[in-house]
């Protein structure tokens, strides 16, 4: 779907968008197309019970002359003292979605009057815009013989704004981060046996070094190398070497040019099977997306790339495939991390800690960030705690938590904290090694997962995000298409923006 902007004109066909306030209220794009329809778009609003303007409503008018348009659309906006960017979002994305619905090919949204306060016009639109783009998206690649009528329609949508060039530029910048949206979502959606380790790293090598991002990547014998037991043993069962890809980002210039990195690390189980600690055959397919933190890091990359964001970031990627085999990983094994650390494995289903122990170790030893953040569909149990509302937050730094939380609400990507605390760290205590990856209780699973983690941090102030409830939606929302959501992308790209760019 292409998106202009553009100033305010007639509209001489396809269909016309106009928001509308809370109880009615329309915008003074609509109200002037009311005005030249004799009142009809009033009439219409009463005679409409269902739409009142709230968020995330839309309604579909025909036959209403002197517009020019073969069909108007009206969005919701709610009250006019909450409009926000995330509203605006959603608005843009409910229109985008009605539009492919009603076989739109092309529309014009008129936002003239729609005002993001202390941004202006333009920002509004380019708002609106990116809701569209984002709703738009859909993963068609093994699509073959879908009937003409299930595929989307919609081909332009130009949004018309007294300030089109500050929309533009803003737009640009949305539009980046929607890229990198994007890709998280393509590599979540891949099936496992398209996305092994190896072409999951040959895939971000491709779409990043061309953008500027370092890419270097570790096979299993440069790992085996650093000592990283806890990673390598996972993979041990699979035919699929297992990898590890590193991405550094060098933005910042001038004074910050050698400032330490801030760093993200990602679970890339690119199919999870439980290993001999097998998952139950229902819903195993699903397992696919297991490696879901790793493509928010992927997506990330190209976000802050294609912005050029002015920081200096580094990106960790931990690749393996948990398979049962009789090479594989078995309960009671003990291995060794990158960190010294022995660990016991009570259960090869808790796969993620271990890749994420030698990935954090790596990612501190290596780089001494100012700080870390991972992301991983760690645990079933935050899904139990949290449902597909919010991701799980822990850490160790209450101020990069407070920085975090506050880039999850700014997007809609609400996190929920949770508490570390040594009465949960004694329950990974082994009798035989430093520690066992599950406790063999069901209390507190992802505490305890998020505890794990914490011992091979170092003390860097870190940040662990269990996105296992938030990376895949059985239904669609105003920006996300069911499936993959890319839960994290737009969250790390504002907290990136707000706190480490100069």
């Amino acid at each position: 779907m292409q998106i202009t902007f553009a100033p305010p004109a007639s509209v001489e066909a396809g269909a016309l968008v106009l928001g509308v306030f809370a109880d009615g209220v329309l915008s003074n794009a609509a109200a002037a197309v009311d005005r030249r329809s004799k009142g009809a778009l009033a009439r219409a609003l009463k005679a409409a019970p269902k739409f009142k303007g709230g968020r995330d409503e839309t309604l579909a008018l025909y036959g209403i002359d002197g517009t020019g348009a073969d069909q108007i659309v009206l969005f919701g906006l709610g009250k006019p003292e909450e409009l926000d960017a995330v509203r605006l979002q959603r608005a843009g994305g409910a229109v985008a979605a009605l539009l492919n619905q009603n076989r739109i090919e092309a529309a014009v949204a008129q936002l003239e009057g729609i005002v993001l306060p202390g941004q202006g016009a333009g920002a509004a639109a380019a708002e609106f815009a990116f809701g569209a783009r984002l709703r738009a998206w859909r993963f068609e690649r093994y699509r073959t013989k879908e009937k003409p009528e299930a595929k989307p329609t919609l081909k332009g949508l130009t949004v018309q704004t007294g300030d089109a060039a500050a929309a533009k530029k803003a737009f640009g910048r949305a539009d980046a981060v929607a890229q990198g949206v994007f890709l998280t979502r393509e590599l979540v959606s891949e099936p496992a046996n398209v996305l092994t380790p190896e072409s999951f790293a040959t895939r971000v090598r491709k779409e990043l070094e061309d953008l500027g991002v370092e890419v270097e990547v570790l096979g299993e014998k440069q790992m085996r190398k650093l000592g990283m037991g806890a990673l390598l043993g996972v993979g041990q069962g699979s035919a699929q070497e297992s990898q590890l890809v590193v991405l550094q980002w060098k933005g910042a210039g001038g004074k910050r040019k050698n400032d330490a990195p801030v760093a993200f690390v990602g679970k890339g189980v690119t199919f999870d099977t439980g290993g001999i600690s097998l998952k139950p055959g229902q819903g195993m397919w699903d397992m696919k997306w297991d490696m879901g933190g790793a493509g928010v890091v992927a997506g990330l990359f190209k976000a802050l790339a294609l912005r050029k964001a002015r920081v200096n970031a580094v990106g960790v990627l931990g690749l393996v495939e948990n398979m049962p085999s009789g090479e594989a990983q078995r309960p009671g094994d003990i291995v060794t991390s990158m960190s010294g650390q022995t660990i016991e494995v009570w259960n090869t289903d808790a796969e993620g800690r271990l890749v994420l122990a030698d990935a954090l170790w790596y990612t501190q030893d290596r780089f001494k960030p100012k700080a870390m953040v991972n992301l991983a569909t760690l645990t079933g149990a935050v899904v139990v705690a949290l449902g597909t509302e919010h991701a799980g937050l822990f850490s160790n730094d209450d101020g990069l938590a407070d920085k975090l939380l506050a880039a999850g609400k700014a997007v809609e990507e609400k996190l929920w904290r949770l508490p570390l605390g040594d009465a949960y760290d004694k329950q990974i205590d082994s009798d035989i090694a430093d520690m066992k990856n599950i406790t063999g209780s069901r209390d507190a699973g992802s505490i305890i997962g998020g505890q794990f983690l914490q011992r091979f941090v170092n003390g860097v102030p870190w940040a662990h995000l269990d996105i296992a409830g938030t990376t895949w939606s059985s239904k669609d929302s105003p920006t996300v298409p069911k499936g993959a959501t890319a839960f994290g992308v737009r969250l790390l790209d504002r907290f990136v923006a707000d706190n480490h760019e100069g």
